[in-house]
């Protein structure tokens, strides 16, 4: 199914009922350095469609940067179950007295490259919403935020993103960080097959 065929399902009140629909199929799965399991479902030109699981349940991605970043396409994200905050980050340039370096990662079918800019920054936290089950939020490429979940806690959401010309994908990291790559670990049969039940059983 599209992005306008799953973004009209969530419209209609009937992401759960895609979502186990979804799963009842093959899928794939990959360990995401924001510290969740992304099962990339669809993906057409610059339109795609995952659903993010966090769970202490499973092994965690190592993150070579933080957690603050910012996209190259406009985000939609359904929440299934669990809360996730939306932290947005108030991002300044500055010199002397950076704290972070802004980085530009570039995510291919082996990973992602990571290269460091020269703009420097300091950033603060900036408006912080919750979302819960059945909730929806967007956020337009090129703002700073983090995805957060309360410790301890599960929860899943569809991601819907649309690609927007002429943006970056980027990341707040350390000021003496140089270029890097990173690889996206693949999650065995066994806890793919785990990921699926996970969700699942909070939707049935």
């Amino acid at each position: 199914m599209s992005y306008h065929g799953v973004h009209r399902r969530v419209l209609d009140g009937e992401a759960r009922s895609w979502a186990l629909e979804a799963l009842s199929g093959p899928v794939r799965a990959v360990r995401h350095p924001l510290g969740f399991v992304c099962l990339p479902l669809e993906r057409e030109g610059g339109e795609g469609v995952c659903l993010h699981l966090w769970s202490d349940t499973l092994v965690h991605a190592e993150n070579t940067t933080s957690q603050i970043h910012c996209h190259s396409w406009d985000l939609v994200s359904h929440v299934l179950y669990g809360q996730v905050r939306n932290v947005h980050a108030v991002v300044t340039d500055a010199r002397d007295d950076a704290t972070h370096r802004v980085f530009e990662v570039v995510s291919a079918a082996d990973g992602d490259r990571i290269s460091p800019t020269r703009r420097t920054v300091r950033h603060s936290t900036g408006l912080v919403e919750a979302f819960g089950p059945g909730e929806t939020y967007t956020l337009r490429a090129g703002r700073f935020h983090s995805s957060v979940v309360p410790e301890g806690g599960q929860a899943a959401t569809i991601a819907l993103g649309r690609g927007r010309p002429g943006s970056r994908d980027l990341s707040l990291g350390p000021l003496g960080a140089g270029p890097h790559h990173v690889s996206r670990q693949a999650l065995d049969a066994r806890e793919t097959e785990l990921a699926v039940r996970l969700i699942t059983a909070h939707l049935t």
